[in-house]
């Protein structure tokens, strides 16, 4: 759930309220919020979606210089009768609660939901109307390094197929005047929405690899904030992992900092600098296991999603202006529905099988390549942190 986006330096009301506001849009710089000024927003429907199950999108190509190397994954002439199989993390609200609801409607496809509460997951499933045929919830703390190996052992142990992880839940803490720990010790943001994620896909990498499905995926959600070549990417505090000697120390704020960067805390960076991990991380992906294993590897910024539980531990204040500043001043708003159907476009779209790309959708719900920031596209950046990551979960 990728929305940290702060409106407060655009937003001259808002100013007083909070220095951290949410920017949402696309990456186009004659855009505020990533719509253009004075642009109609023109949402796909859900009526139009059962119809289209998760139709395809045109696709307009932007692709950025600085992005590695994409690949068209080979069309594949197998075909299964079986259902695919998708995980999607943090699927008990928002983003994934959406995601979810949207491939289960096609029929096509049964959702794994990795929660960290089973009942929330359950009362959210029935009151959007899933069946349960549909729908399995299982365990998941992104926050415990033990609780995802159990998960990864007990899906394994399941015997299911795996066809498409999206690894999409986040924790996004703006107001925090001090850092929380994961618990083996990290901060609390990067903790989960990086290294849980990274630890996670890198050990069900096999079972991937090993999917008969048409076209199977690995998506990490991104964020615009982590991109500094757009505007909402500017708004202070901007990522920037620096030479990563906070993330090289562990996070843990003792022996180092619990800043990537190693500088002092700030809750609504520390998202953003963990998106960044993210974006860096699915692209390292791609240039090592791609074309050895044929898996589509993607991020994505589904847009700009103002009423989302993401926003829980912002201010009030904020929570009651940002949506209608959204809908009404940067035309940038898009509801959960439309992001899900977003999303779930990236997971079984047959035209969006290149690897290494970060989507992005325009005013008219078009999907595109999008170009990420300098430093959410630098390959050595992205090794070291790979690297680095290795070690802080127990895999080098």
């Amino acid at each position: 759930m990728a929305l940290n986006l702060q409106a407060a330096s655009l937003l001259q009301s808002a100013a007083a309220m909070h220095k951290d506001v949410k920017a949402c849009g696309s990456m186009k710089e004659t855009s505020l919020f990533g719509a253009p000024i004075g642009g109609k927003f023109e949402p796909v429907s859900s009526l139009e979606l059962r119809r289209r199950k998760v139709a395809v999108s045109p696709i307009r190509a932007q692709t950025a210089a600085t992005t590695p190397a994409v690949t068209n994954s080979k069309p594949e002439s197998k075909k299964t009768a079986r259902k695919g199989n998708v995980i999607i993390t943090g699927a008990s609200s928002g983003l994934g609660l959406a995601t979810a609801k949207a491939l289960s409607e096609t029929g096509e496809w049964h959702v794994i939901m990795a929660c960290r509460n089973f009942l929330k997951a359950e009362r959210a499933a029935k009151s959007v109307g899933m069946a349960k045929e549909n729908y399995t919830i299982m365990h998941l703390d992104l926050a415990s390094l033990d609780s995802v190996r159990q998960f990864v052992d007990s899906y394994k142990k399941s015997g299911r197929p795996l066809d498409v992880l999206v690894c999409n839940a986040a924790v996004y803490l703006p107001t925090a005047k001090e850092p929380t720990y994961t618990a083996e010790g990290f901060e609390l943001s990067v903790g989960t929405n990086h290294l849980g994620h990274f630890l996670l896909a890198r050990l069900l990498l096999d079972d991937l690899k090993e999917s008969d499905y048409p076209s199977k995926r690995l998506i990490i959600v991104g964020s615009i904030t982590g991109n500094t070549n757009t505007l909402a990417g500017n708004v202070p505090p901007k990522a920037n992992l620096g030479d990563l000697r906070g993330l090289a120390g562990g996070l843990n704020g003792v022996a180092s900092s619990p800043m990537i960067d190693g500088g002092e805390f700030d809750g609504a960076k520390a998202y953003k600098d963990s998106k960044v991990c993210n974006m860096l991380t699915m692209q390292e992906f791609h240039r090592r296991y791609h074309e050895e294993t044929g898996v589509t590897f993607a991020s994505l910024y589904p847009g700009c999603i103002a009423e989302t539980g993401l926003f829980r531990e912002h201010i009030p204040l904020f929570r009651l202006l940002f949506p209608p500043f959204q809908k009404y001043i940067t035309k940038g708003y898009v509801s959960e529905e439309e992001a899900g159907l977003r999303l779930a476009q990236v997971v079984s779209d047959p035209s969006l099988t290149k690897s290494g790309v970060y989507w992005s959708w325009n005013k008219n719900s078009a999907s595109f390549e999008n170009q990420l920031s300098e430093e959410a596209s630098d390959p050595e950046k992205a090794r070291k942190v790979w690297e680095v990551s290795e070690k802080l979960v127990g895999l080098a």
